[in-house]
Formats: structure tokens, C-alpha cells, sequence
């Protein structure tokens, strides 16, 4: 009996800094439902993100949060 694993995916990555301007190149989302669990999508943004809140506690940390928000909202989740 074989594996049912899913290969990977390649997603651009999110703009993660708020200088930049929005994200109007975004193609709009068909599918409604995410195709990964909130777990697994945007690992380089909740590994900063949690780095950050460890290291200098949630208040200081906004912007490696939020980043993260948007790169789940990318992905499809409602955060």
C-alpha cells in the first residue's frame, strides 16, 4: 500500500514588510477552503513571529504578528 502524500506546493511569499504597498497583484482566491492546516502554512513567518514573542514578549512583537496574519490570509485562513 502506497503513500498519499501531496508534494509540496510552491506560494510566492507574502510582502512582510509594511512599508512596502498593499498586495493588489494577488490573484483572486477561487477556493474558499485552505489547502494546508493553519498549522503548516508560513512557517518562515510564525517561526519570527515566535522567536520574537519569546524573546521580547508579545507588545514588542506587533509587526512579526501581523505579518503572519497576512501570510495566513494569503493562504485562505480567516485570521
Amino acid at each position: 500500500m502506497g503513500s498519499t502524500e501531496v508534494p509540496p506546493v510552491a506560494v510566492p511569499s507574502p510582502d512582510i514588510l509594511p512599508a512596502n504597498g498593499g498586495s493588489a497583484s494577488a490573484a483572486p482566491s477561487t477556493d474558499s477552503k485552505p489547502k494546508k492546516k493553519i498549522c503548516c502554512a508560513c512557517p518562515d513567518t510564525k517561526r519570527l513571529r515566535d522567536e520574537c514573542i519569546v524573546e521580547h514578549g508579545e507588545s514588542a512583537c506587533t509587526k512579526w504578528i501581523e505579518a503572519h496574519k497576512r501570510c495566513l490570509r494569503a493562504e485562505g485562513f480567516n485570521v
